[in-house]
């Protein structure tokens, strides 16, 4: 059984969108994820988490995009 969710959706995304945003600007890079965590109240690694996770689904970051792993799992499949 998976845990229960500690933030809301609108959290999560709205702390994700700050963190991405902040880490494009060199001046507010460092520390971003801890301090955009605090602020939230999550853990940092778990932002650091949704951060990866809409930066490979966006394209902004190498790796393959949410889309293409759907699609790789529909041709496994079938």
């Amino acid at each position: 059984m998976a845990a229960p969710k500690k933030c809301s959706d609108e959290l999560c995304e709205r702390a994700t969108r700050m963190t991405v945003e902040a880490r494009k600007d060199p001046a507010t890079r460092t520390g971003t994820v801890r301090r955009i965590a605090e602020r939230f109240d999550v853990h940092p690694e778990a932002l650091r988490t949704w951060v990866k996770r809409t930066w490979t689904g966006e394209s902004l970051r190498e790796g393959a995009t949410s889309a293409d792993v759907a699609r790789i799992a529909e041709l496994e499949r079938g």
